[in-house]
């Protein structure tokens, strides 16, 4: 039965989506309830696999499966990602469907040693696309300088595309520009652009994170938890501006979709303020925002949908300036937090790693 906080915020133009998987969730029929109270996709990364893989036993039985393959740590985990990943997507199908290729999607990200090579991106991507071998699959690829050219790459072949690790107002706008170029390249060639699907993910929370830190230790409270929220205004600012173009316009008459701003990254972090404050603030039209389970839950038990990311965008030229005046680099934080997230995912991806190889010698060392 679907969820009345959940149906308005769809209502409004936003789609709420789960940031989380495990094999719990799978099996015990959660993420089906889930989405039938009105959640409409799914996003993953290495630190959400590291904790399913590591803190149980769920996985135990594929590990030593993988095991008497002959299979490596790596190969394991990977195995492991593509078969919950396309069960998800299998849940998740009916939304694809009734959507019209709107929603439903599930994400999997790319290795993020990659994250500085284009072209094993673009192999990796191509491959994992394969595996998967489901049309509501999103390859997840960070929006790093490297990154950019490979992205265009995917969605010019018509593979789905979930740019993550966005920060920056700079970084989002080449993002977008290489989404609506790779698919006039693509109608240039006399390809389909209706089902060639995109969303730019951008962070939030991490972003006050760092720049609260500095207002504080300047004496700006006042400004605490604003800039993260400014930021992505002028993000959906450019969206809005991009997407009222000629040259948008003749991929919107020929069936394409918009590549949706993604809030990502939207649990609060500083517990003095509201628990959904990253989720009630930035609720705007054509737009996701994927959430853990804890912010999920807290949403469905007192979220109040109202367009406030309209309102906050009429507010953020001025919060940038206040910000900027009290001493705080945005731009300098943001730079900071792109290779921050690529470390922190690269650390994730070798710790799940790990913690298959541990689980393989204890496996090993029980066998003998």
């Amino acid at each position: 039965m679907s969820h009345p906080i959940l149906t308005a915020t769809h209502k409004l133009g936003q789609s709420i989506w789960l940031d989380y998987i495990s094999r719990e969730l799978l099996e015990s029929g959660s993420l089906e309830q889930m989405v039938a109270e009105g959640v409409r996709g799914l996003t993953s990364n290495p630190t959400i696999f590291e904790k399913a893989i590591s803190k149980g036993t769920d996985y135990d039985d594929d590990i030593a499966q993988g095991i008497s393959r002959g299979a490596t740590a790596a190969q394991i985990f990977e195995d492991l990602a593509v078969c919950d990943v396309a069960r998800a997507a299998d849940t998740l199908s009916g939304v694809y469907d009734s959507s019209g290729g709107g929603d439903g999607f599930v994400s999997l990200e790319v290795s993020p040693a990659l994250a500085h090579d284009t072209e094993g991106t673009v192999q990796e991507a191509r491959r994992l696309w394969k595996r998967v071998d489901r049309p509501n699959l999103m390859i997840k690829v960070p929006g790093t300088v490297e990154g950019v050219p490979a992205i265009h790459a995917l969605l010019r072949d018509g593979i789905n595309v979930n740019v993550t690790l966005l920060f920056s107002l700079e970084q989002y706008r080449d993002v977008l520009q290489v989404f609506i170029k790779a698919l006039h390249d693509r109608m240039a060639k006399g390809e389909d652009v209706t089902g060639v699907a995109s969303v730019a993910s951008f962070f939030v929370s991490r972003v006050d994170t760092a720049a609260d830190q500095q207002l504080r230790e300047s004496g700006h409270e006042k400004l605490a938890g604003r800039a993260a929220i400014a930021n992505a205004c002028q993000a959906y600012r450019h969206f809005l501006e991009a997407t009222d173009t000629e040259r948008w316009r003749r991929l919107l008459d020929q069936g394409a979709q918009v590549q949706r701003p993604l809030w990502a990254s939207t649990s609060t972090k500083d517990p003095t303020y509201s628990d959904i404050h990253y989720v009630e603030e930035l609720l705007g039209g054509s737009t996701v925002n994927t959430l853990p389970p804890d912010t999920l839950a807290a949403f469905k038990d007192h979220g109040k949908p109202q367009p406030r990311l309209l309102e906050n965008m009429r507010d953020a030229d001025q919060v940038f300036a206040e910000v900027t005046e009290a001493g705080v680099d945005l731009g300098a934080i943001t730079h900071g937090l792109i290779e921050d997230g690529v470390q922190k995912f690269a650390a994730s991806y070798n710790a799940v790693v790990d913690a298959i190889q541990s689980k393989m010698s204890t496996a090993g060392a029980g066998a003998s």
